[in-house]
């Protein structure tokens, strides 16, 4: 008796353990895909407030978005040789556009938004040049430069040019030293997942959609994954979404906007556990 439960309480530790770190984690992909949702978000509606007031496209040289506090700021920048801002669009937590502020006046950039500029630019003329980015019909790729905590990175999204469809995949981060030197490329799925917004099988309407994760995609959600769940939530009938993997199984609640990960083991106990109990 003595030594069952001595193992017992090892066993409980060691779960205790596996799921302290399986929150930390599931905490840390949660914050980044929000960080990546609200600087897309800002993004979306930046470009079409933008674009709706001002007059000289021809000067546009492109546009990036970021996160301060509570506001999402999307700023368009010119194409010259020392790029100026263009208009600034900031939003609040809600991205209502009739309260976003459009300040249509050419300034120079901030040293944060220099910080982002530069390292979306760097990606930029990189991507064509490395073989490990992949372009794929009725897409395009979308550059997310994100920084935090002192971390700079450049996210890089496939979104599609075409309506009725979400893309999971072909996504890919890029970190940068405090220099701006390129200093890690990582593919992060290692596929590209196109699906239906409105998918059917036969005459039903399928309320939840699914995609797998290889090792070297994580036995998690990506933040890229969180980042398009929540972009595409008012665009699409699912009521949650699955993630697989080798030793998890992800569910992501539209409602919620959030995941529960459970081991492929649990996963099992709870369905031996239901079977005794009807067998009772």
């Amino acid at each position: 008796m003595k030594h069952f439960i001595v193992i017992l309480f090892t066993f409980s530790l060691i779960s205790c353990f596996a799921q302290s770190k399986i929150d930390k984690q599931h905490k840390e992909i949660l914050d980044e895909g929000i960080r990546l949702y609200r600087s897309e978000m800002a993004s979306w509606y930046g470009t079409d407030l933008f674009l709706s007031q001002y007059s000289n496209k021809e000067n546009i040289g492109g546009y990036l978005s970021y996160v301060e506090e509570e506001a999402s700021i999307c700023i368009f920048f010119s194409k010259t040789p020392n790029p100026q801002v263009l208009g600034t669009i900031t939003f609040n937590k809600d991205y209502n556009v009739q309260q976003a502020k459009v300040d249509i006046k050419e300034r120079p950039f901030s040293q944060k938004e220099l910080d982002l500029y530069t390292i979306r630019q760097i990606a930029l003329e990189d991507i064509p040049n490395d073989t490990l980015f992949k372009r794929y019909k009725n897409t395009n790729l979308n550059l997310v430069p994100l920084i935090h905590e002192k971390e700079k990175k450049v996210y890089v999204l496939t979104g599609p040019t075409t309506g009725g469809v979400v893309i999971f995949g072909n996504d890919y981060l890029i970190t940068f030293d405090k220099k701006n030197k390129i200093r890690t490329k990582k593919q992060l799925h290692q596929n590209i997942i196109p699906i239906q917004t409105e998918a059917t099988e036969g005459n039903h309407t399928i309320l939840s959609t699914m995609h797998s994760h290889t090792s070297e995609t994580g036995h998690l959600p990506t933040a890229t994954d969180v980042c398009t769940l929540m972009l595409y939530a008012p665009y699409v009938n699912w009521g949650t979404h699955i993630i697989v993997s080798e030793e998890y199984k992800s569910i992501w609640d539209f409602k919620k906007s959030d995941f529960v990960a459970l081991s492929n083991k649990t996963i099992d106990n709870i369905i031996q556990h239901s079977e005794k109990q009807k067998e009772n």
